[in-house]
């Protein structure tokens, strides 16, 4: 028994070695799979908890400090601000900024591959978002709307699709050789469009807070399972015996 348990330790270490050793090509692919794996599950836990606490007296307290700090600085301005950026998290903004990305792919990388993966992101966050809102059924906020809406409120779909499109082409960003300048510059803006369009939900007056951290939390959540299993497809395509 002790020189099965010796023998396993043995074969475990060894193979430990050959995926972690530094000269492995297949290391980076590897890393960021157990990463991503991680974040997926706890992002699914945050989620399940979240969703768990909606009907709670204190989340509904929450909800109603923040959204009411955030409206208060309502003006003329800031409105025409907010409304331009929550149309930059609807279809026709996707549409533009997919067709500005697919130019820069083909003239500059000469691949349409990342415009894909981001693509797919986006479906299975807006196909997701969805199902979530009929089965969660949370109504919208009952004060006035600046702007139309037709669907229900949790998760936000406006949050949940712009953590997945941007948040996405973060990674991609992230991922790329470039100037640095350029490249950590282009992700603070990203950054600040998600959380833009995030904050225009509420301000406009259609979504609780805790509807935007719910899209947030499931956006991202489809972000790293994506990475995840593009990932895992990459260190298949370099060695198919693996």
């Amino acid at each position: 028994m002790r020189q099965t348990l010796f023998a396993f330790i043995k074969n475990f270490r060894n193979f430990l070695w050959r995926i972690f050793h530094k000269d492995n090509p297949k290391l980076p692919y590897i890393i960021i799979i157990i990463v991503a794996f991680i974040i997926v599950v706890g992002g699914l836990n945050l989620f399940i908890e979240l969703t768990e606490t909606l009907k709670e007296e204190m989340l509904a307290q929450y909800d109603q400090q923040i959204s009411h700090f955030i409206t208060s600085f309502r003006t003329p301005s800031l409105t025409e601000y907010f409304i331009f950026m929550t149309n930059v998290g609807d279809i026709y903004g996707y549409l533009v900024v997919l067709i500005l990305a697919l130019i820069i792919s083909l003239v500059f990388f000469k691949n349409w591959r990342y415009i894909a993966q981001t693509l797919l992101v986006l479906l299975l966050a807006s196909i997701s978002n969805t199902m979530l809102k009929r089965f969660i059924d949370r109504a919208r906020p009952g004060v006035e709307h600046l702007v139309s809406v037709e669907t229900l409120s949790y998760p936000s779909g406006h949050a949940m699709s712009a953590m997945a499109f941007y948040g996405f082409l973060i990674y991609l960003f992230y991922t790329f050789k470039m100037n640095s300048w350029l490249k950590y510059i282009t992700i603070i803006l990203l950054l600040f469009v998600i959380l833009s369009i995030g904050i225009s939900r509420i301000y406009l007056g259609v979504h609780y807070p805790s509807d935007i951290a719910g899209g947030y939390i499931a956006g991202a959540i489809w972000v790293f399972f994506c990475i995840l299993i593009f990932n895992l497809v990459e260190v298949f395509r370099r060695d198919p015996n693996t």
